[in-house]
């Protein structure tokens, strides 16, 4: 091992004396405690480091010791279900303390029940499954071949209890060495895991959500955007994405937000039953918080931590959402770190290099065939905090050219109360085109076409809304007056939904087919009865009108024979209107 000695020391960042080779992105440890850092720099015998945990005690002379390995992290069945810090250390008590300790050090063993899938004398590709796990509770894992690794089996592990860093299968690689693999093994963190193929998009990541589903879906593989100011309710909907997405796996990852979200998400998750299974949600989640008290370097790691194991995760043949709160923070951290490495900013004081590591991060997005041949997914959804709200600010700008969906978040709405707050003009969906099969084969042929004439709508609500603030909404002409009247229906009967009701707290793909077919059934016997001259006023007078802005609280998913009811007494109700006025 190399080693070198401490000769400067600013905040997160230090220099040392070079006593032996080190390579970029080379795993250290640091003075007495062993702390971890990272090289980030290697400047003729001088070395820049960065440390991702306090360095409070640190002084010139301490000595740097070098791993000859990447910053990498364990990956194994011990993930499911846990919380860890943006290294990923167990966030759990250690011996009388309630801190987690300082430096370098291995997480206790957990023991498993395993069953071997392979026998002694096969050759295994890379990423191949050998075994699978099976815990008392949570969902079964496979264990898989590192990446980076193939061979003859020499010998497997019968079926039986073992810990997950005992040696299962001895493999001989084509150059002769033995190589043990373990339940779990180790990854590079910055280095995105190989898969045989990436795919096109095939399906939605549904999300419960109607504003998102139905008008701005997010394909499996996918990458959204999520930006808002403070206030507009980013957290709570990603927890929300969170508790009612369809993927198999939650990656949540608390980036540098203040303790006290993450101290609800804490708290909130383990209580939680998943809606898919009944069973409790965190036996599909694993939470990497970091929060903003915590040291700002290790904030820049756990986005890069929480991607790796949902890589890891994917490629078990699992489709895996990983809900990043926030990537500003995380910019934030990169800022502070170039900025004590005397970089010259760039716009906002970022480092020039922000929109590359951007462009990185989402690119690990993906819908792929893997290197065992199935199917897996990792779609991603990072949420931004713009100062003020300020979408041209350089993290929300260079965000919006990597990602192909954004929701964004409006605070008047959000002040209004209205959730999910997403502001239906500001947002984009750029895999909409590619998933009208999908609607279409889900028994709603009509869904492109009738999502573009909800946003026609909208769009000429926002227009006609500024015209009614200088004239007064009464003078003007009534098709004008009826387009105000469906735009309020789409949106107070559809894309509101409250996260705190059991009954609309989540909607399927066919109860959102439903109401959206219902609306846009109101809306062409409006305008024939409107065409055939029937007040406004007496078209808005209608009881129907009211049930078709509940539906979405008062029938639920185990009513949907209420809807077919709802169906015709909305015909009944209109026939009943015309022959009122004739």
């Amino acid at each position: 091992m190399s080693r070198a000695v401490l000769s400067w020391i600013g905040g997160p960042v230090l220099r040392a004396r070079s006593e032996g080779p080190f390579h970029i992105n080379e795993a250290v440890a640091v003075g007495e405690r062993r702390l971890l850092g990272e090289v980030i720099r290697i400047e003729r015998d001088e070395i820049v480091v960065q440390v991702y945990e306090d360095t409070s005690g640190l002084r010139p002379g301490d000595h740097v010791t070098g791993s000859g390995l990447p910053l990498a992290v364990p990956l194994g069945p011990a993930l499911l279900g846990n919380i860890f810090d943006g290294l990923l250390r167990p966030l759990a008590r250690q011996g009388d303390s309630v801190y987690v300790q300082p430096g370098m050090y291995e997480p206790p063993a957990t023991v498993f029940p395993f069953a071997p899938l392979v026998q002694a004398g096969q050759r295994l590709a890379p990423g191949t499954p050998f075994g699978r796990v099976t815990p008392p509770h949570g969902r079964a894992q496979l264990c898989l071949i590192p990446p980076d690794v193939q061979g003859k089996v020499l010998s497997i592990a019968a079926a039986g209890t073992y810990a997950d860093n005992t040696p299962l299968c001895v493999l001989e690689t084509p150059d002769g060495y033995r190589r043990d693999i373990a339940m779990s093994h180790r990854w590079a963190v910055r280095h995105s895991r190989p898969v045989a193929q990436r795919l096109p998009a095939s399906g939605p990541m549904l999300t419960g959500q109607r504003v998102l589903d139905t008008l701005f879906p997010v394909a499996r593989g996918g990458k959204a955007a999520l930006p808002g100011g403070f206030g507009t309710g980013k957290t709570v909907l990603q927890e929300a994405l969170a508790k009612g997405c369809d993927a198999d796996i939650i990656v949540y990852v608390g980036c540098g937000e203040r303790g006290n979200e993450m101290a609800g998400v804490l708290h909130e998750f383990p209580q939680l039953d998943d809606p898919q299974s009944g069973r409790p949600l965190m036996e599909r989640t694993v939470i990497i918080a970091n929060t903003s008290n915590m040291p700002v370097a290790a904030r820049e790691a756990s986005i890069y931590t929480g991607i790796t194991v949902a890589e890891y995760f994917r490629d078990q043949g699992l489709h895996v959402a990983l809900m990043a709160d926030s990537t500003s923070r995380w910019a934030e951290a990169l800022r502070e770190v170039s900025g004590r490495l005397g970089e010259l900013p760039g716009e906002g004081g970022y480092p020039s290099y922000l929109s590359s590591r951007l462009a990185g991060f989402y690119e690990r997005a993906a819908r792929v065939k893997t290197l065992a041949g199935s199917e897996g997914s990792l779609t991603i959804i990072g949420a931004v905090s713009p100062p003020s709200g300020d979408f041209s600010e350089p993290v929300t700008t260079h965000t919006k050219r990597y990602v192909r969906c954004l929701w964004a978040l409006d605070y008047a709405r959000a002040h209004a109360r209205f959730y999910p707050a997403v502001h239906p003009l500001q947002s984009y969906s750029e895999d909409a085109a590619e998933l009208e099969a999908w609607w279409q084969a889900a028994g709603n042929p009509e869904w492109a076409e009738t999502r573009r004439h909800f946003l026609h709508l909208l769009e000429q609500q926002n227009q006609l809304e500024r015209m009614a603030r200088i004239v007064g909404k009464d003078a003007l002409p009534p098709a004008q007056q009826l387009t105000l009247l469906c735009a309020e229906l789409i949106n107070e009967g559809f894309l509101r939904q409250s996260s705190l009701s059991p009954v609309d707290r989540f909607c399927s793909p066919k109860r959102q087919s439903t109401m959206m077919h219902l609306i846009h059934r109101f809306i062409e016997l409006a305008q024939q009865a409107l065409a055939a001259g029937i007040e406004v006023e007496d078209i808005q007078a209608l009881p129907i009108l009211r049930r078709l802005h509940r539906m979405g609280e008062e029938l639920g998913e185990d009513n949907l024979a209420g809807y077919e009811s709802l169906g015709t007494e909305l015909e009944s109700a209109f026939t009943r209107l015309a022959k009122h006025d004739g």
